[in-house]
């Protein structure tokens, strides 16, 4: 008798775990969006969780891209094939279902994911779009300028510099009102100078820089030590025209018009417009998203509102520390915080799913800020003991030498994406 209640109750713990097995098994996490952050997210989640969970990551695009060195794209140094990286296979060898689809909106109330294709239900989403770029800051930017943030913008700005090649006039680089990502703009300034002369034809050009920022190497972090100092002495070393503190009022075929009237005459013209959050957030209204459709977030990267949403990258709503100027702009959102947030929000999904309550919090500013600014073949070390002031340390190294730091962290990041190590610095 006693032996037979033994093992029915035997039966039903079994019955019991394998309940809560299952359950554990069935944790649905799902990311949208593959690059930096959403890729860093969902490797690391599936490496910590492994059979507790189902990792699905959707992106509308097959693969990885090393962002960083798209600079070089328009000059030739590099071939956008040489900076991508398949998804499919870095993903689901480490265990992570990859969904080639475009997302188009979130259903926070229905735990849901409506995508071109169909719809997926989840327990724990990551949002890790990245950004939408606003075009339409300005008359004219879409129509007469250069953007090289996307690999079809890159190879648009190589084709028009070859045809520029052969009938040289003056060229404005610089960022819009609104913009936050400077220190590109400021690279993509410095490799074209150094390709004029390669091209032999840097006499003829007169070449521009123009910025929102109140003075040089602001950066959206309001500078460095000496980084401003070190600036002016490359604009003189490379003969750049400069304006700071101003917008875009207009640009038209053959002149970029700056806000304080000023017309500069060009031939050539590349501008970093401000960011926005892409469709899919603003198609998501439960997401209560600010006018720019950035996630709102806790120190955690966890939604402000919805527990189980959490948001990575340049997705996330970063209000600048500092006061706008006449001109306003804002914060730099680089692949290196991308990264870390990817991982914040992986440890802190993993936290929830074990039941710990606790969660790890860093917020955008007070993460270290690094980062290799190329200056054509030349370099600048940026590095910080936190993004945004107060800090402890910041310091600006320059390399007149060569590039190998910028060169060396692009292969140390391709190595990492082609073997999925997300759980490297």
């Amino acid at each position: 008798m006693y032996l037979d209640d033994l093992c029915a109750c035997l039966v039903r713990l079994v019955r019991v775990l394998s309940s809560v097995k299952l359950i554990i098994t069935l944790m649905k996490v799902l990311v949208v969006g593959g690059n930096f952050a959403g890729a860093t997210a969902a490797l690391e989640i599936k490496r910590k969780l492994k059979g507790q969970a189902e990792v699905t990551l959707i992106d509308r695009n097959e693969n990885f891209i090393y962002i960083p060195s798209l600079i070089w794209v328009p000059t030739k140094r590099r071939e956008v094939s040489e900076i991508v990286v398949p998804r499919k296979n870095v993903l689901e060898k480490r265990g992570v279902n990859f969904v080639l689809d475009t997302a188009t909106k979130v259903i926070p109330s229905e735990n849901k994911v409506i995508t071109e294709k169909g719809e997926y239900s989840y327990d724990q989403l990551v949002i890790a779009t990245g950004p939408k770029v606003k075009f339409d800051i300005a008359p004219g930017i879409k129509e007469h300028t250069c953007y090289i943030g996307t690999p079809p913008g890159a190879m648009d700005t190589r084709a028009k510099l070859e045809e520029f090649k052969k009938n040289p006039g003056s060229i404005v680089i610089g960022a819009t009102q609104g913009a936050g990502c400077m220190g590109a703009a400021y690279e993509f300034l410095f490799n074209v100078e150094k390709w004029l002369r390669e091209q032999n034809i840097r006499e003829k050009v007169d070449l521009y820089w123009v910025t929102p920022e109140p003075f040089l190497g602001h950066f959206g972090i309001e500078g460095m030590p000496l980084g401003e100092e070190m600036l002016k002495k490359f604009m003189e070393m490379f003969h750049i025209h400069y304006r700071t503190g101003v917008g875009i009022k207009e640009v038209t075929e053959k002149s970029v018009i700056l806000s304080t009237g000023e017309e500069i005459a060009s031939r050539f013209n590349m501008f970093m417009p401000p960011f926005i959050g892409v469709d899919f957030i603003a198609n998501s209204p439960e997401l209560n998203t600010p006018a720019n459709h950035f996630i709102p977030v806790l120190p955690s990267y966890r939604h402000e509102t919805i527990p189980n949403i959490w948001a990575a990258g340049l997705t996330v709503d970063v209000k600048p520390p500092f006061q706008q100027g006449f001109v306003p702009f804002s914060v730099p959102k680089t692949g290196y915080p991308s990264d870390v947030s990817g991982k914040i929000v992986a440890n802190n999904i993993v936290k929830t799913v074990r039941g710990e309550s606790k969660m790890e919090e860093l917020p955008w500013g007070k993460i270290t800020g690094l980062c290799i600014m190329d200056a054509g073949k030349k370099e600048v070390i940026i590095f910080s003991n936190t993004l945004f002031k107060p800090r402890k340390f910041a310091v600006m190294i320059p390399n007149v030498i060569y590039d190998f730091g910028k060169v060396l962290l692009e292969k140390y990041f391709m190595w990492k994406l082609r073997n999925g190590l997300s759980y490297l610095p």
